[in-house]
């Protein structure tokens, strides 16, 4: 992080050890009583009491007003000021970028996005920096944004550096830095599922749960997972791997010769090809969906067969992850809305007998969902000192 930007915020810098659990705990439970931060973190009530009372002289905690405990006397649990801190997220396609701004909850105050006219990686730092100016000014952030986090479809090193991203065209990318000298602020990049999947685990579907698993699909296939409440993370995480996981032998090829892979059963341009074929006529995803819900037989069939490669795959998730929850999510993900029966169905079919039910969650996000990813990415930062 920048200097300027530390300074601004060193409360969380100063909670450390059992006061930093304290906080943390409160940040994604609260508010909560001390009493029952005492119990989650095996404090005694003084304890608690002496590690709370620097952090609320520093601002980090708050008193909010609560009701009357058992003995009649007032309670006041314990919060975090959410608007104290703001963050950005920018999510990048290969055209267009999306940002939002949040709170320290990842509470979007204002979205926006704009096309990308340019990849060349300097056009981008261009576009990426007055995107942000104007949704943090929107927002009457100026001067409450801590970090800024970008995520993208490829692979990014710890120093802010892409190392991978062909839908960009890019390779050994400095991105991060270039943004942060550009914005004045702390940058850090990550790949866009496994943002997805933090935001998932600390503020969304998955709060709460220490082991599940995500499944994205759209303009390509996307995996995630947790275990002991940390996501993976791992050198492959942005090669799409999962993408070429074969589920349908007689099914189409992907752009790699792959027959029926997740990609040529789940990605949008997939999805929609195979129907425009049919139809002798360009069909959007979109129309696709609607014409399978009206009873289109080509879409119908299009849509059931893609659904049915979905069901077998979170099968396989499952049999082989065995997480406590699967979400499914992306920006393509009406697929797993107009062809759940056919979800549902490969599922069953392809789950072990005698295993117990899969809990699987069907998530509807747009992009502005990706960028407010990158933004918990950037709050992880702020808050753990990841990439600082």
């Amino acid at each position: 992080m920048t200097t300027d930007a530390s300074a601004a915020v060193p409360a969380w810098a100063r909670a450390a050890g059992p006061a930093h659990d304290v906080a943390l705990t409160v940040l994604l439970e609260g508010p909560l009583p001390r009493s029952e931060i005492a119990r989650r973190l095996g404090l005694s009530a003084g304890t608690l009491t002496r590690l709370a009372r620097p952090l609320l002289d520093a601002g980090l905690l708050v008193e909010t007003e609560g009701a009357h405990a058992p003995s009649g006397h007032p309670t006041r649990p314990l919060d975090v000021d959410e608007s104290a801190h703001r963050f950005v997220g920018v999510k990048l396609t290969q055209h267009t970028a999306h940002v939002v701004v949040t709170t320290l909850r990842a509470r979007v105050l204002a979205s926006d996005e704009a096309l990308l006219l340019s990849p060349e990686p300097a056009r981008v730092v261009e576009a990426v920096a007055a995107l942000v100016g104007s949704a943090v000014a929107r927002a009457g952030a100026t001067g409450s944004v801590r970090a800024v986090g970008v995520s993208l479809g490829g692979s990014v090193t710890a120093t802010g550096s892409v190392v991978d991203a062909r839908f960009l065209g890019w390779s050994d990318v400095p991105l991060g830095p270039a943004l942060q000298e550009a914005l004045g602020l702390p940058v850090v990049l990550d790949n866009d599922v496994l943002s997805f999947a933090r935001a998932e685990q600390w503020f969304g579907a998955a709060r709460g749960c220490d082991h599940f698993a995500l499944v994205t699909v759209g303009e390509g296939v996307g995996y995630a997972y947790a275990v002991h409440g940390q996501v993976v993370d791992h050198p492959d995480a942005g090669a799409g791997t999962v993408g070429h996981l074969p589920l349908d032998p007689s099914g189409p090829l992907c752009p790699k010769g792959h027959a029926g892979c997740a990609d040529a059963m789940l990605s949008t341009a997939s999805i929609t090809t195979r129907a425009s074929v049919a139809h002798r006529r360009q069909l959007h995803r979109d129309e696709v969906y609607d014409l399978a819900e009206a009873g289109d037989p080509v879409c119908r069939r299009v849509v059931d067969d893609s659904a049915r490669a979905l069901g077998r795959l979170v099968a396989t998730v499952g049999a082989v992850v065995a997480p406590r929850k699967v979400i499914i999510s992306g920006e393509g993900v009406r697929l797993a809305e107009v062809g759940a029966a056919a979800v549902e169905a490969a599922l069953a079919e392809h789950r072990s007998p005698g295993t117990a039910p899969l809990d699987v969650e069907v998530q509807v996000t747009g992009f502005a969902e990706w960028a407010r990813g990158a933004a918990v990415t950037a709050i992880r930062t702020f808050v753990l000192g990841e990439g600082s």
